[in-house]
């Protein structure tokens, strides 16, 4: 994207994760960091507190970060785009732009102006609810700054617009030669612990390990010799469209390892629909989720302290992962599932170790040919690693990038898919607590006793519309579904928008949620939809309500 395939492409950060605390200036957009990555987020406070780092923080909500920002930048939600072409004008019109970056690096910037011009900051701030003032301040101490990273998660790639503002980021970042060096970068921080391992090992339905392309034939030649068999040289399918794919009949059987679609994919009445119109599904896991009710078949997988292999992290580390205890009951690791199966299917594969395994992988794998288990034993090694003798890749993109030039390219703001109304007049968005990461969490007695329900923040200005206080809880309905919910009642949150978590199965958030998605990368938009919402009163408290009401009339 936005030329920068290599690591925008797999979603990698450009830079370290060391090299946090050392920036300057950290831009943080679309990312509750302490909460969503505490690693990383602990980091970003440190290079704060410690190293007099600044911060700029857009994000609809006054998350922790918010606190230790200099500048915060409240946006209205789906807005990134408008928001990011008005700093690049001002960063432009105001000369801090890297000019001789951006002739010596950079090819398409006049494509880029003839949009970002008509980005004026009032038009940007109309559209984006950020004041004109607050934009000048944080355009000039990013350009400015040399030591400057932006960081991104997933406020700002699950938006019908979300490779744009992927794009649009890679932008700023390339008129302002904040790439290719050290403390700075675009760096988009994983969801989960090996996220980037999965798409660098060809867990995306284009491309085989590596980012290579299906339907390049002289790749796929080569796959095809190591794996003596014929290759299916046709683009897959992304989840919607196989969710879209069973719900409609086209798709006939799944097979769902490690993931948990009814509760974290959007419309979840939609994929219950899906998934119950397959004839064959096969779930891999270590609980029995809410979309292993749905199996034809469960397999009992291991979990990550269960199994050897190894795990690439968000700045492209690839590491090892050791056996502590063994399996469960008939629980196995996922790499002796999967031979098992393919056994009996009929193609044997004869790996007895994990070892063996990577050692095919970093045969065709070029980032990955310069690692071997004695060399990330310790601590580690970041692709590229082309040969045994390579330290690996701090860094991308020093010096050169890998389409020669990195390419500018004008971004319009375009209106989320759904948008507020008359009947529902609240934008919900959705994201992660921190006791809870994620959705296996709830699992836990020990952390479901620390937080055990879903509570959604609202502000106390649609709190005191609709009648509640902080021990009642809210309807929330969308034209999809509708869920019940505690409350928070808490000015984190502007009025007019709503936040809940997807966490708790007994409050499934992506009821709710709009599965319209990204045309690109087919990521839904998460973090924009329409709701009403309304007190809720179980039935016997509602009529006792009602009597009281009664009364007081009499």
């Amino acid at each position: 994207m936005a030329g920068l395939a290599t690591s925008f492409g797999s979603g990698a950060m450009t830079n370290s994760i060391a090299e946090v605390e050392f920036n300057d200036v950290l831009f943080i957009i679309g990312s509750n960091t302490t909460e969503a990555h505490p690693i990383i987020g602990n980091k970003m406070k440190r290079a704060a507190t410690v190293h007099g780092a600044q911060l700029i923080v857009v994000d609809p909500r006054r998350t922790e970060l918010a606190e230790y920002a200099t500048i915060w930048l409240r946006l209205h939600p789906g807005t990134d785009n408008a928001l990011i072409n008005g700093l690049m004008h001002i960063i432009i019109t105001k000369g801090w732009a890297d000019r001789s970056f951006i002739a010596e690096r950079c090819e398409g910037y006049d494509d880029l102006w003839e949009v970002v011009k008509k980005y004026t900051p009032e038009v940007a701030s109309k559209i984006s609810g950020v004041p004109v003032e607050q934009m000048y301040a944080a355009a000039e101490l990013y350009a400015k700054t040399k030591k400057a990273g932006i960081f991104y998660t997933l406020g700002i790639t699950e938006h019908t617009t979300g490779t744009n503002n992927v794009m649009n980021l890679a932008n700023l970042a390339l008129v302002t030669g904040h790439m290719g060096i050290e403390n700075a970068g675009v760096n988009p921080l994983r969801g989960q612990n090996n996220v980037q391992g999965a798409c660098d090992m060809g867990a995306l339905p284009n491309v085989f390990p590596g980012y290579q392309s299906v339907a390049d034939p002289k790749i796929a030649e080569t796959f095809e010799k190591a794996w003596g068999c014929r290759l299916n040289r046709n683009k897959g399918l992304t989840i919607p469209e196989m969710l879209d794919g069973a719900a409609e009949g086209t798709v006939k059987a799944m097979y769902i390892m490690g993931e948990d679609p009814v509760l974290t994919d959007p419309d979840s009445n939609q994929v219950r629909r899906a998934l119950a119109n397959l004839d064959f599904l096969v779930v891999q896991d270590l609980f029995m989720t809410s979309t292993a009710a749905y199996a034809d078949v469960f397999l009992p997988a291991a979990c990550y302290a269960e199994k050897d292999g190894t795990f690439t992290n968000t700045e492209r580390r690839v590491q090892r992962v050791r056996k502590a205890v063994p399996p469960p009951g008939r629980c196995r690791p996922d790499w002796e599932i999967i031979c098992e199966l393919s056994r009996r299917a009929g193609y044997p594969m004869d790996y007895t170790h994990p070892e063996e395994i990577f050692g095919e992988m970093r045969r065709l794998t070029p980032s990955y040919a310069g690692m071997t288990y004695r060399r990330i034993d310790r601590a580690g090694l970041q692709w590229p690693c082309p040969t045994e003798d390579h330290p690996g890749t701090k860094y991308l993109h020093q010096g050169v990038f890998p389409r020669g030039k990195g390419l500018l390219q004008g971004i319009e703001h375009e209106e989320p898919a759904e948008l507020t109304n008359e009947e529902y007049p609240v934008l919900l968005t959705t994201g992660r607590k921190l006791i809870h990461y994620n959705i296996m969490t709830p699992y836990s007695d020990n952390l479901l006793t620390l937080d055990p329900k879903e509570r959604a923040e609202i502000n106390p200005v649609d709190a005191a519309k609709i009648g509640v206080g902080g021990d009642d809880e809210i309807r929330v309905t969308s034209r999809r579904g509708s869920v019940v919910t505690k409350i928070e009642i808490t000015d984190k949150v502007p009025p007019g928008v709503l936040f809940m978590t997807f966490h708790y199965k007994e409050t499934p958030a992506n009821e709710l949620t709009n599965a319209a998605y990204d045309p690109i990368a087919k990521t839904a938009e998460y973090k924009v939809c329409a709701v009403k919402i309304e007190k809720y009163l179980p039935a016997g408290r509602a009529e006792k309500e009602a009597e009281k009401e009664q009364e007081a009339v009499v």
